[in-house]
C-alpha cells in the first residue's frame, strides 16, 4: 500500500506517466528502495481501478500518463493523516540467525555477533558519511530517509551489544553451576580469650 500512496502523492503534485514515477520515487528515496517498472504499472492499474487515478487526455513523451481524481485526493489526505499501521514484525534474518547459533553444536554465536555488528557499524558508516557529502541534487526526504537508516542501524549495533552482554552473562552462570563447590571448613571460634 505504501508504495501505490507514494505514487498517488507524486501524481497529486503533477500528472506524469509510468516511468517518470518510477525515476521520482528513486530520486526522492535516494535509489534505496528500487521499483520495477511493471509494479508501477501494475500499482497505477490498481489506483485506476479503484477511481483513483484517471489517464490524462494526451500522451506525454509517448507514455499514457495519469492525474488524481478527487477521490484520491481524499485518500492521500487520509494517508498523511492516519498513523502508519504497525503490522506484525516480519522475521528478521539477523534475530533467526543468532537464535538458531544459539543451540548450533558447531557454532560460537559470539563470532556471528561480533561478524554482524562490524557489518552494521560498516553500514552505519557509509551512511553517517553519504549525510555528511549528499548528492547536489538533496531534498529534505531523503536525508529524513538517510537519517531513518542510520537510526535503524545504530539501533542494531545496540541490539547486538546487548546480545553480547547476555550471551556472557548465561556463559559465566552456565560456568559457575558447572563448578563444583568448595566444601566449607567449620571455623572454632574461640569461647575465651587467654591473656
Amino acid at each position: 500500500m505504501s508504495v501505490g500512496m507514494s505514487l498517488l502523492a507524486i501524481l497529486d503534485e503533477a500528472p506524469t506517466y509510468g516511468l517518470r514515477l518510477k525515476q521520482e520515487f528513486e530520486a526522492r528515496t535516494g535509489g534505496v528502495w528500487p521499483l520495477n517498472v511493471g509494479q508501477v504499472y501494475t500499482t497505477l492499474d490498481r489506483l485506476e481501478r479503484d477511481g483513483l487515478i484517471r489517464p490524462v487526455a494526451g500522451e506525454a513523451e509517448g507514455q499514457k500518463a495519469y492525474e488524481v481524481t478527487a477521490t484520491g485526493r481524499g485518500t492521500l489526505e487520509e494517508w498523511f493523516q492516519r498513523p502508519a499501521k504497525m503490522d506484525p514484525p516480519p522475521r528478521d534474518e539477523l534475530v533467526l540467525k543468532l537464535v538458531m547459533a544459539i543451540r548450533h553444536p558447531d557454532v560460537d554465536a559470539s563470532d556471528v555477533i561480533q561478524a554482524e555488528r562490524k557489518g552494521a557499524v560498516e553500514l552505519l558508516r557509509d551512511f553517517t558519511m553519504l549525510k555528511r557529502d549528499p548528492p547536489a541534487e538533496t531534498d529534505l526526504g531523503w536525508l529524513l530517509l538517510v537519517e531513518s537508516l542510520i537510526f535503524q542501524l545504530e539501533a542494531r549495533v545496540r541490539w547486538l551489544d546487548a546480545c553480547e552482554a547476555r550471551l556472557d552473562r548465561s556463559s559465566a552462570h552456565l560456568r559457575t553451576e558447572a563448578m563444583p563447590t568448595p566444601a566449607r571448613s567449620e571455623e572454632t571460634i574461640p569461647t575465651e580469650v587467654l591473656p
